[in-house]
């Protein structure tokens, strides 16, 4: 689908389009976003680990009498110590709280090496603990980039390997000696790379869905806001027109005054029919300004069901494709107005784009309206929805074409604008050879925000197979319906409204 930007009616002015284009074609890339940890919580962390290493040496030493190097684990264990007391006092110096990848980084490869080093003098392999390498790499999975995480992880294996050949004996009781076999101490290595690579594999795999699901719920509530501004702008639009409607009335008036009081065919008489002329064209331009707002106001916060389709169809004409538009209401009954809420016709026309880029020559809008619902059918002529994305259509970054033509289009639509015209006339589109901005093939995003957007309008969104026509295989179709006392604005509630 498409990169969710708001669709730019072909009336634009040159500016706006311009401005558009620009923000299309620097549209960035989204890779993972490996942000780290914060130095607070890695002090907590640490401190966890010494409390629990410092535990089990001493328990081991004094209450079990195994014979370990006591000194040698313990200075070991004054190490981290040592570490977290100079970070603690680095967190004072800078914001301790914010995420730091570089440094959750080298606080991690500090923490196997000095669990390598405690493990190395305790048994190696043969001590159960062993297993808590699998930790430092678990948590960079999650937390960093790739780069980092991969290094973390080849520096894991390497102390298990290290581990492996050699180590202390492990500690046990006074004349007695436990020695594993070697195959078993073999097996016990093979286990705990295993797991580190699972282990890391499967963090990493959640963190990046986590990640995805995280930026498109973020994008989708940006689209939201953007259409509440444009909303709003129409308010602010509205209310100048009202506004300037007395002075300019005032200013019509004075000039009829002049125009009558001036002698004919004189300047005083050319400069009174001017100011008639542009104040009636300020007039005309209030007029459209109060007649289309975007506003929640009563007036203006319903629509025409059909006028709701020929809306979100409009920015999409133009691209060699025909647009069938249709209406089925009960007999005898008149078609219902609708809530025109920014989700639904950003979530539309994102939906009709989609359509316009797969279609080969026509795309069917229809609209079917009964006792209890309002469902809307939107159907093109093209190759539908391949089979291995239709079950998992509707998630984040889920894609299955390149760049769409729709948006090739509307990338000439605002080169075309932005350049000037000579001589009066319309200079013709060039050819389009920047990048063009990612649409549904690039980003996956925009039939999951269509959806996020319907849905929180109570509509359910499903998807499908067109009726096969004159021989051609039936296109897509995506079906968007509603309870209708949830989307049609009934005559009370329009009354109401007006009072």
């Amino acid at each position: 689908m498409s990169q969710t930007e708001a669709p730019i009616p072909p009336h634009a002015p040159p500016h706006l389009l311009a401005q558009a284009g620009g923000e299309l074609a620097g549209l960035p890339e989204l890779p993972r976003r490996g942000r780290g940890l914060s130095l607070r919580t890695l002090i907590v962390l640490r401190w966890l680990a010494v409390i629990g290493q410092t535990c089990a040496i001493l328990t081991a030493y004094f209450a079990l009498h195994f014979p370990l190097p006591l000194w040698e684990c313990l200075t070991v264990i004054g190490a981290g110590v040592a570490m977290n007391l100079a970070t603690m006092a680095r967190a004072r110096r800078i914001d301790g709280s914010l995420p730091d990848g570089p440094r959750t980084a080298a606080q991690l490869g500090f923490d196997i090496l000095q669990l390598a080093t405690l493990l190395a003098l305790t048994g190696g392999l043969a001590n159960p603990f062993c297993l808590l390498l699998v930790a430092p790499v678990t948590i960079a999975a999650a937390a960093l980039p790739a780069r980092q995480a991969v290094i973390l992880g080849v520096m894991a294996l390497i102390a298990v390997g290290f581990l492996f050949s050699w180590s202390l004996p492990l500690p046990w009781r006074l004349h007695e000696h436990l020695e594993l076999p070697g195959l078993y101490r073999l097996g016990l290595g093979l286990a705990l790379v295993t797991g580190v690579l699972f282990t890391a594999g499967y963090a990493w795999k959640v963190a990046a869905d986590a990640d995805k699901l995280e930026l498109a719920l973020a994008t989708t509530q940006d689209v939201l806001q953007r259409e509440q501004r444009l909303a709003a702008l129409g308010g602010l639009a509205a209310a100048a027109a009202h506004e300037l409607g007395t002075p300019l009335a005032t200013i019509q008036v004075v000039a009829k005054e002049m125009l009558r009081d001036a002698p004919a065919d004189s300047p005083a008489a050319e400069d009174a029919g001017l100011i008639l002329q542009q104040a009636e064209r300020c007039r005309a331009i209030l007029k459209q300004l109060s007649a289309q707002p975007e506003d929640g106001d009563a007036l203006f916060a319903d629509i025409d069901l059909k006028a709701l389709l020929e809306e979100v169809a409009q920015p999409h004409r133009g691209f060699d494709l025909d647009f069938d538009i249709s209406l089925k209401v009960p007999p005898g009954q008149a078609a219902p107005r609708v809530r025109r809420l920014p989700e639904i016709v950003h979530g539309l026309s994102t939906l009709v784009e989609n359509a316009a880029d797969f279609a080969t020559a026509r795309v069917q809008l229809t609209a079917v309206v009964d006792a209890g619902w309002i469902e809307i059918d939107i159907v093109d002529d093209g190759p539908g929805f391949a089979s291995e994305i239709l079950p998992r259509l509707g998630e984040p970054y889920v894609t299955s074409r390149p760049q769409a033509k729709a948006r090739r289009a509307l990338a000439a639509q605002i080169a075309s604008a932005s350049s000037p015209a000579r001589r009066g006339r319309r200079a013709p589109p060039p050819p389009v050879t920047a990048p063009i901005a990612p649409s549904q093939g690039g980003m996956g995003l925009g039939f999951f925000i269509a959806r996020t957007l319907l849905e929180r309008t109570g509509a359910k969104v499903s998807v499908g197979t067109g009726a096969p026509a004159k021989g051609q295989p039936g296109g897509a179709l995506v079906s968007v319906r509603w309870a209708r006392q949830a989307l049609e604005v009934t005559a009370s509630a329009m009354d109401g409204g007006g009072t």
